[in-house]
């Protein structure tokens, strides 16, 4: 791993574990330390979700044209302003304001720090750049959670303006960590724009490999991420009878399989067909929502219910660990050089889209108590996850579904070269000079 590479996993996870100071309490900040209640509550967080989809249709265009330095310097910046605007705010308009400029922010920040990690690696080290990324991200999120738990009192407005102030502190830390990078020249050159084609999302809407992804990528995020703070929760809570607290200890097994099983699992993906691998997370998935379902049908012991669905949250941990070095590589080694920022920003506009929608579906479901219809929708959409990746694998190529097995073409001999010598005497000198 280079230098530069270094320093943005570094700035990374000082951002992670900043955000996850604040994150699992933003709603009970809202909603009961400033006593706006929960409706301001749900209108902050939907705030955060609508200003990421607002900037990240541009910030692709902006990563391509500008680079991703700057891009990413510029996000730091503005999500400092919105976590120290949180720690201050007491007021509606003021914390949905800070709330919008936060989200703004971290959304920007995504797709550059995705690009600078192609940018400073190769097609075969990018996967476990990859993977790296996403094991410090999770375990600053989860030492961030951690301390910012034993930090907070809720009858002390003052600790929570201390947590977003060390947030402020930790993406102004990302910024200036990102400002010292050194991209490799070698890097700037494979990156450069290699002719003069337009690009934008016409462009890259009429790549199949690309849509079929993201199409793909929206499914994954509904049946997973979408899920864990809204339906599964309320799952856990209301069918499987489980204690909130208990809901920390599966969050906290979430993080533990990801630190755990990241590089195991690396070695093994890494060399695999990236859809085969996606693929088998579908299989993995759908076994976790069957496990959560079963836990809803234990009512003779509910130690076996709580560990049966600490084990889906477990599951869903070892899913994410394989789509972590599989994924992100996948959209980079698809985007054509001159547009690695606009497929990045594409992709995170998916996840964001699907972040929104996942939570409000659960939420609904769970209202109206269809627990079998929704246990039974997320099966379906996790065998969905199957099926659409091995489709989307017969349309990639060998190199962009699993590079490790290109054999890089042998180089050829080159032919000696006949140079003429000055003369000798009278006489030419001619030698074979190898190349």
């Amino acid at each position: 791993m280079g230098a530069a590479l270094r320093r943005i996993q570094l700035g990374n996870a000082l951002s992670a574990f900043g955000n996850g100071f604040t994150v699992p309490y933003l709603f009970i900040y809202v909603a009961q330390v400033r006593d706006l209640g929960a409706t301001t509550a749900g209108v902050v967080l939907a705030a955060y979700a609508v200003a990421a989809l607002c900037v990240l249709p541009f910030t692709g265009r902006a990563i391509d044209q500008r680079g991703p330095l700057p891009v990413a310097m510029t996000g730091a910046v503005l999500a400092a302003v919105g976590a120290m605007g949180f720690g201050l705010a007491s007021t509606a308009v003021t914390v949905v304001a800070a709330s919008a400029v936060m989200g703004a922010g971290v959304a920007i920040i995504s797709p550059s720090l995705a690009t600078l990690i192609v940018w400073c690696s190769t097609t075969r080290t990018r996967s476990r750049a990859f993977a790296t990324q996403f094991f410090l991200a999770n375990l600053g999120l989860g030492i961030g959670g951690l301390i910012g738990g034993l930090m907070v009192d809720t009858s002390r407005p003052g600790s929570f303006t201390l947590l977003f102030s060390i947030e402020a502190v930790m993406f102004l830390v990302l910024g200036a960590v990102v400002c010292t990078v050194r991209l490799p020249r070698t890097s700037r050159i494979e990156c450069a724009p290699s002719d003069k084609a337009p690009g934008g999302w016409r462009s890259l809407l009429k790549d199949r490999s690309m849509v079929q992804l993201c199409v793909l990528g929206g499914v994954m995020f509904f049946a997973c991420y979408g899920q864990f703070e809204s339906g599964l929760a309320a799952f856990a809570t209301e069918v499987t009878h489980v204690q909130p607290s208990t809901l920390g200890i599966a969050l906290a097994a979430n993080t533990a399989v990801i630190v755990a099983a990241q590089f195991l699992v690396l070695k093994t993906v890494e060399r695999r067909r990236r859809s085969r691998v996606i693929a088998a997370v579908g299989l993995i998935w759908s076994v976790a929502w069957v496990a959560a379902g079963v836990s809803g049908l234990i009512h003779g012991s509910q130690a076996v219910a709580t560990v049966t669905l600490i084990s889906t949250y477990a599951l869903f941990g070892l899913g994410e660990a394989m789509l972590s070095p599989t994924v992100a590589p996948l959209v980079a080694d698809l985007a054509p050089a001159r547009m690695i920022g606009q497929y990045n920003s594409a992709f995170a506009l998916v996840k964001q889209l699907a972040l929104a929608i996942g939570p409000a579906a659960g939420g609904v479901m769970a209202g109206a108590g269809m627990w079998s219809a929704y246990i039974g929708m997320l099966i379906a959409f996790s065998l969905g996850i199957t099926f659409l990746a091995l489709r989307m694998g017969r349309g990639l190529t060998p190199a962009q579904d699993n590079p490790h097995a290109v054999v890089p073409a042998p180089r050829e001999p080159r032919e000696p070269l006949t140079v003429e010598r000055p003369l000798v005497g009278n006489l030419p000198v001619e030698a074979a000079v190898g190349g």
